[in-house]
């Protein structure tokens, strides 16, 4: 497939559903929707605040977001 449509369009947040299931929704029982609702927002925030990537350079995604590297210049 190329275009619209294609797999390559949502690889990254099926994996990001993956993890959240996996990590979280499969290791608690949740009794109701709003509690569920609480543990996945619970999760998403360890997610992208404490929890180092190895794609990240053991930066989380909110250090790599917010705080990006300095271009470096070239010496002349």
């Amino acid at each position: 497939m190329d275009g619209k449509g294609a797999w390559r369009d949502n690889v990254f947040v099926e994996r990001l559903w993956r993890t959240i299931k996996y990590e979280e929704v499969n290791l608690h029982s949740y009794a109701s929707v709003p509690e569920a609702r609480a543990g996945i927002s619970r999760y998403i925030g360890f997610y992208n605040s404490r929890q180092p990537h190895s794609s990240l350079d053991g930066r989380t995604p909110d250090q790599a977001y917010f705080n990006p590297p300095m271009p470096q210049t070239a010496a002349a």
